[in-house]
């Protein structure tokens, strides 16, 4: 199951109230104020995991909660701090607070955090507030509220290469060729519902991350079909690998094809247009791959692969050429 977007309501804990006591021990005239102040409420976190996926462990759990912290005692003992509580979420994770709709952190990294709900400060004790002329106060602060937030997650998938293109392209199907994935496959349109990630290794010291992108079709820069749960998800890729298949099921041009998708994504997003894309012509075994490969390299003035992922065939070149493009998008970053 994926979940790329969910609602929860973030409650820090109450900070403990203070304690209002006097020292009472045989032969100890006047003892004096001796009230121990309240324990810190625990505070709550949202910090992000590599080992997760998607937002599902927290589907069914809306209302988070740290611990409130202890009274004081006598014997001028503090209250127990409450525990923070921390909410693990995938690396790519965007925070939004939900009244205001504006985005309070992106969480990139393994191990970035944002602290969400400040916990209540504990209460003085009596003790405080004795003075030369109150030397028996009964005076005692009480704790204060933690925070609450309510809070929208998105997750935007981080990925190297997206692969691209129409329902039945073989995007699936090259994924699970190219890395470990198992993603579903079949013949019939939208067999994804949802972007499947796999990591693809070069040799011994280099490996990267594709994302299978559910299949586009006209409109979904407005939301049509499966829209913008296609299109959050390329906004964080690197490079794309446009899948055209050469005899569509559908009968539709596969030129057409290969322009409506990048018509789709420059609406969404003007910048996607300009990563670099690597144009593959896909079931290298049907009769007319070869003419769809030619027509689409006259008609782009530019380099179209053809492949297959079920023979295999022009694979080992493929990923050698997107693991080159990496390396020098790479390089061009640390330069900067």
């Amino acid at each position: 199951m994926f979940v790329d977007r969910v609602e929860i309501l973030c409650q820090a804990g109450d900070g403990g109230n203070g304690c209002m006591s006097f020292r009472r021990e045989a032969h100890v005239a006047r003892g004096g104020p001796d009230g121990g102040d309240g324990g810190n409420g625990g505070s709550l976190f949202i910090t992000a995991d590599q080992n997760l996926g998607s937002l599902v462990n927290l589907t069914g759990h809306r209302h988070w909660k740290a611990e409130s912290g202890r009274p004081g005692e006598g014997k001028l003992k503090t209250g127990k701090s409450g525990q923070d509580t921390h909410i693990y979420v995938p690396p790519g994770t965007i925070i939004r607070d939900k009244n205001q709709g504006f985005v309070l952190k992106e969480l990139l990294q393994q191990g970035d955090s944002l602290l969400i709900a400040q916990g209540g400060k504990g209460g003085r004790g009596n003790k405080h507030f004795a003075t030369s002329t109150d030397r028996a106060p009964r005076q005692f602060e009480e704790g204060t509220p933690g925070e609450v937030r309510e809070v929208l997650l998105e997750l935007k998938l981080i990925a190297d290469v997206g692969l691209i293109g129409k329902p039945n392209a073989g995007k699936s199907t090259l994924l699970s060729r190219l890395s470990r994935a198992t993603p579903e496959i079949a013949d019939y349109p939208f067999t994804t519902k949802y972007p499947n990630l796999g990591a693809v290794r070069v040799g011994y010291d280099h490996d990267f991350v594709v994302a299978d992108i559910p299949g586009l079709i006209e409109g979904a820069h407005a939301g049509v079909g499966l829209g913008h749960e296609f299109l959050r998800h390329v906004q964080r890729t690197r490079v794309f690998i446009h899948l055209v298949e050469p005899s569509p099921m559908d009968g539709s041009d596969p030129i057409e094809n290969y322009r409506q998708i990048r018509e789709e994504m420059r609406l969404y997003d003007p910048t996607l247009v300009e990563r670099p894309e690597l144009v593959v012509v896909t079931k290298s075994e049907l009769p007319d791959a070869e003419a769809c490969r030619d027509l689409l390299k006259e008609e782009l003035d530019k380099p179209v692969r053809l492949i297959s992922a079920v023979t295999g065939d022009g694979l080992a070149e493929l990923i050698k050429e997107v693991s080159r493009l990496l390396r020098e998008m790479d390089q061009e970053d640390e330069f900067h």
